[in-house]
């Protein structure tokens, strides 16, 4: 919409960029390694195309799906031919690998075509045909969405045609490990410990019979004033309302007590979005969020049952802060109000520093 590409341009835009995606996944990441190959393919449906800022996209599985069933292909061999070098000539109905005068490219064919019709349909005001197409790709409007045009309808259409959503989870869903998958391989990075103590096997196997371990990543600010929901995943055991643990903070070392205290959780808390729900306990391969325990950690920290435990592996960023900032209260009576506002927005962002001085 903003760059105006023709099609074959677009195409060898996406092409560049899952290209330029693989060589720094390739750079990092060894094919024999625990990971095994995690390069992305769109022909696998590993990769997503869309608009972030219009909620809509979508994979070649799903556009794979649609057109199944209308040529009787198996929708993975149909998904192989909707990318890279592939060719249909409409007239004799044959593929081939290479261009002239008389096929096209199927990912421009069947894909972005329709995608620029709709784009050019709608931008240009056709209404009847707008209507026409609607119908055909079996989009509904809501009637409060009837009586837009423009790029305010276009979004309304894409994102009920292509919801951004659907494609997320689905690729979630199928290419992504599950945790009791995961963690078999990726315990050795996330444990500071012995490999073969308590708490590493119960992550290693995601046993929920197993010690507590979990990660608190960050803290989120709750409605309650000044307090905050520690937020994290549960890598082992379970985690229950009252259950008493050791809250370990990021300087904890094994066998002294600087940055460690034991006590009981309050709630625990399922957060769906902007939804908050009480829940007796959560198993281990989950996230949830505790109330109670913001008081004991600044920013991140592991909970655990376990006296010999040791920490989860500290999250590490891959950007810095750059922007410095010095700010005083315009009365200096109200330093302490500034110094603890200060101190909740270090403990809601990762990445704010604050120094006093």
């Amino acid at each position: 919409l903003e760059l105006q590409l023709d099609s074959e341009d677009l195409y060898q835009t996406f092409q560049r960029i899952v290209e330029n995606v693989n060589v720094i996944i390739a750079t990092y990441n060894d094919d024999g390694g625990p990971m095994g190959e995690v390069r992305v393919d769109p022909s696998k449906g590993s990769v997503g195309f869309g608009s972030g800022l219009h909620s809509w996209a979508f994979t070649l599985k799903q556009f794979g799906e649609m057109y199944s069933e209308k040529f009787g292909i198996d929708t993975v061999k149909l998904m192989q031919k909707l990318w890279g070098e592939n060719f249909f000539n409409p007239k004799t109905k044959k593929w081939a690998k290479k261009k002239d005068a008389d096929n096209k490219r199927s990912f421009i064919m069947y894909i972005l075509d329709p995608i620029y019709k709709v784009f050019d349909c709608i931008m240009n005001f056709k209404k009847e045909e707008t209507a026409s197409l609607l119908g055909k790709l079996g989009i509904e409007l809501k009637p409060e969405d009837r009586d837009k045009d423009g790029k305010a309808l276009l979004k309304v259409v894409m994102r009920t045609w292509l919801p951004a959503g659907d494609s997320l989870l689905q690729m979630i869903a199928i290419h992504l490990p599950s945790p009791v998958v995961a963690q078999k391989y990726r315990v050795e990075m996330l444990y500071e410990g012995p490999q073969d103590d308590e708490a590493a096997l119960g992550v290693r196997n995601c046993d929920p019979n197993a010690p507590l371990m979990m990660y608190i990543s960050k803290m989120v600010p709750t409605s309650d004033k000044g307090r905050f929901y520690a937020f994290g995943r549960v890598f082992a055991g379970k985690v229950a309302s009252g259950m008493k643990c050791r809250i370990m903070g990021p300087n904890y070392v094994p066998g002294k007590k600087e940055d460690l205290y034991e006590k009981a959780i309050q709630r625990t808390i399922l957060m769906m979005g902007r939804y908050v729900e009480a829940i007796e306990d959560v198993p281990c391969g989950n996230i949830c969020g505790l109330v109670g325990v913001d008081q004991f950690l600044v920013k991140t920290g592991t909970i655990s049952t376990f006296k010999d435990a040791h920490n989860m592996r500290v999250m590490k960023f891959s950007v810095s802060p750059v922007v410095r900032v010095a700010v005083e209260p315009k009365n200096p009576a109200d330093l302490p109000k500034l110094v603890e506002g200060l101190k909740r927005l270090a403990k809601s962002d990762p990445m704010v520093q604050c120094i006093i001085e």
